[in-house]
């Protein structure tokens, strides 16, 4: 009966279903991410519009992407289904804070890749994971017009 009860009160409490929103778009993410980097680009680099990419930064950009998507579709019909705003407007401010992100990301991956050693694979989340808890307010204020004062109900 207990579990019942905190069951329901953490499906009340938006910030709870924001991190499991973001969680399962994390989880879209990273699987993503390994399954393209260990199995699809296996080529150390990759040429896009005569530009050379590492494969960990391609496999970044397409596993962000989807992870992306997934986690606005959540958020918008369970976190944040009181806003007003039309749903279009809510995914290009979404993709916005989301492309600054991705860069944000890329940049901490890299970083932990090149300067620190790290494996790309557990790169990732890490960075990801740095990033997180930022987004929640930028989300909610920006990508979907609502106030930042009831961010617990």
């Amino acid at each position: 009966m207990v579990n019942s009860k905190l069951a329901k009160k953490l499906a009340r409490n938006q910030v709870f279903r924001f991190v499991f929103s973001a969680g399962i778009g994390f989880l879209v993410d990273i699987s993503a991410f390994y399954l393209l980097f260990h199995n699809l680009l296996t080529q150390p680099t990759y040429k896009i519009f005569s530009f050379t990419f590492r494969n960990f930064t391609v496999s970044l950009a397409i596993s962000f992407f989807l992870g992306v998507v997934v986690n606005f579709l959540i958020t918008r019909y369970m976190v944040f289904n009181e806003s007003t705003s039309k749903p279009t407007k809510q995914f290009f401010r979404f993709v916005l804070v989301a492309v600054v992100g991705f860069f944000a990301n890329w940049g901490v991956v890299k970083f932990l890749v090149e300067i620190v050693g790290m494996y790309p694979p557990l790169a990732r989340p890490l960075a990801a994971l740095s990033l997180f808890f930022a987004s929640y307010f930028i989300h909610k204020a920006f990508s979907f017009s609502l106030s930042l004062r009831h961010h617990a109900s």
